[in-house]
């Protein structure tokens, strides 16, 4: 369980701005149920999703980098999220899979080629002696805008993306598990990226941050 306690290069808890932002969010929760669930809400709801941005430069995951912008991809929040849970003292880790979206799609397949989205990115922290999972991805604004149900937390159950919007409409079909890892998988990511969006190819090459307009 240590491993999932760890402040590693990405999960950089020691820094001010973490440090910062932990404090600010905990002044009102007692238990750490009550910090694991305003920790989460928190970074949801304060980080814009961005599916389009997307990073080449493995300094851009650390949790430091991504708690001074203003939007992030899911791997972007899971991180930022994972590091506040440790820096608490609880148990954490990323888990990704490959899914696919079935609400707003056009953009996503005229820039990535595909309606699916890999690898997208989930928090496990280890409370009340058991794995659960935490989505902080997508935002209640964007919730809102696409008309589905924002993802709450209560620190005993899972809060995985619902299959269907608040019409009935599917909205996240769940097609591979990729499995928990301890730290930032960056080669994995990468390779990944590049074998399901050959077209993004050329941008990692290049070594830099980029966002899709």
């Amino acid at each position: 369980m240590e491993n999932y306690l760890a402040a590693t290069y990405y999960f950089d808890f020691d820094h001010p701005s973490i440090q910062t932002f932990v404090a600010d969010t905990l002044q009102a929760a007692s238990s750490q149920q009550e910090k694991a669930i305003q920790l989460y809400l928190n970074v949801r709801d304060r980080w814009f999703y961005d599916a389009y941005q997307l990073h080449t430069d493995k300094s851009q995951f650390k949790a430091s980098h991504v708690a001074q912008r203003e939007r992030g991809h899911c791997i972007d929040k899971s991180v930022l999220l994972i590091t506040c849970l440790r820096a608490i003292q609880i148990p954490a880790r990323l888990h990704l899979v490959k899914v696919r979206n079935h609400i707003a799609v056009e953009r996503i397949i005229e820039k990535f080629g595909t309606d699916e989205l890999t690898p997208h990115a989930f928090v496990e922290m280890y409370l009340n002696d058991k794995w659960v999972a935490a989505t902080p991805a997508f935002n209640k604004q964007l919730c809102d805008k696409l008309g589905v149900e924002a993802l709450d937390f209560d620190g005993h159950n899972d809060s995985l993306f619902q299959a269907f919007n608040k019409s009935g409409g599917k909205f996240m079909e769940y097609l591979a598990d990729y499995g928990t890892f301890e730290d930032v998988p960056f080669d994995f990511i990468r390779q990944n990226m590049i074998a399901h969006y050959p077209g993004i190819a050329s941008f990692y090459a290049s070594g830099e941050s980029w966002h899709i307009n």
